[in-house]
């Protein structure tokens, strides 16, 4: 139950001004990896908690504050319930928890940490990797105005700069946020249909009084579902069909994260697996590391160009004496 998770952290946080990923683990029963990805999700969303690296490093309330469920701030308490509740991950045994949270909470708090708990989807991984690496890094500044304009529903005016830099401003109608590893997007309508715009690219939200015009039949967490596909097609359009020993998939999974792609097992006992890239030359870079392990079946001009590293690779290192050594499935 992740909402009693994190409550606790914040709890424990009060208690003991300090603690580290290990701790948090050790009391609540969970993973140490658990135990970080919910401490950088508080910190990502906004609450007021920071990390210090080093030897008598961990995790703190900024300015040794005394945050309790009673005295959340209106914008730690959306915080809280958005990376607490979402939509996406609303078992009964967590939507039963955050009843309790929001009983807890002072009347005026209440409706909008109720909206906030089906205003997010969470995806802890980054585009490339099983789990971005990007912890402890500070919220975004315009995140607290985009919860709150998602939860109040009121549209916006925002100002953004897109991925070639370009400056733009545009009124639109914020329907929800999704968290994508370690960066935040803001799912809304607008005059030319859905979009998404990352958080940290936005260098204004302002409220325009008017209300946002939900579209009809809007699910976020299927709405993100199929951003997420489109995005992930057009970053890595170059996709490679393969058969990889079982020793080998501990590899693949390590190595190509979310772009691996595993299927049925095969009469010879090897596994077939789908792997994305941004280009042919860069995943059979990729690829080439696992020699015999992994054969690309598909496409022909990735085999092609596996060939002929293979012959740069035998022209410069042939005349060396073999090295024994056999992939295993520990990674």
């Amino acid at each position: 139950m992740r909402a009693d998770r994190l409550v606790a952290i914040l709890l424990l946080l009060q208690a003991r001004g300090q603690v580290t990923a290990a701790e948090v683990a050790r009391e609540l029963e969970v993973s140490e990896r658990t135990a970080r990805r919910d401490l950088d999700a508080l910190g990502m969303a906004g609450l007021p908690i920071y990390s210090l690296q080093g030897r008598n490093g961990g995790w703190r309330l900024a300015g040794g504050g005394r945050t309790d469920l009673t005295g959340l701030t209106a914008a730690e308490a959306r915080a809280l319930f958005l990376v607490a509740g979402p939509s996406s991950a609303a078992t009964p045994q967590v939507k039963a928890a955050l009843r309790k949270l929001v009983r807890a909470l002072p009347e005026p708090f209440r409706p909008h940490a109720e909206a906030a708990t089906e205003a997010v989807v969470v995806d802890p991984r980054g585009w490339d990797q099983s789990r971005d690496p990007g912890g402890g890094r500070p919220p975004p500044p315009f995140l607290d105005a985009v919860q709150r304009a998602v939860v109040e529903g009121e549209q916006v005016t925002l100002g953004y700069v897109a991925r070639n830099r370009e400056p733009s401003t545009r009124v639109v109608h914020p329907l929800g946020l999704a968290a994508k590893g370690w960066a935040w997007y803001l799912v809304a309508d607008t005059d030319a249909g859905l979009r998404t715009f990352r958080v940290d690219r936005m260098t204004a939200v302002e409220p325009t009084g008017e209300s946002v015009v939900r579209p009809d039949g809007f699910v976020l967490a299927e709405a993100w579902k199929l951003i997420a596909e489109e995005v992930d097609q057009r970053r890595m359009p170059s996709t490679a069909r393969a058969l990889s020993t079982p020793p080998a998939l501990g590899w693949c999974r390590w190595m190509f994260g979310n772009r691996l792609r595993i299927g049925p097992s095969q009469p010879d006992g090897r596994v077939e697996v789908e792997v994305r890239g941004h280009s042919v030359r860069s995943l059979a870079a990729d690829l080439a590391s696992f020699a015999g392990y992994v054969e690309v079946v598909d496409p022909p001009e990735l085999r092609a160009e596996l060939a002929r590293l293979g012959s740069a690779l035998t022209a410069v290192y042939g005349a060396l004496a073999p090295v024994a050594g056999e992939i295993t499935g520990d990674a």
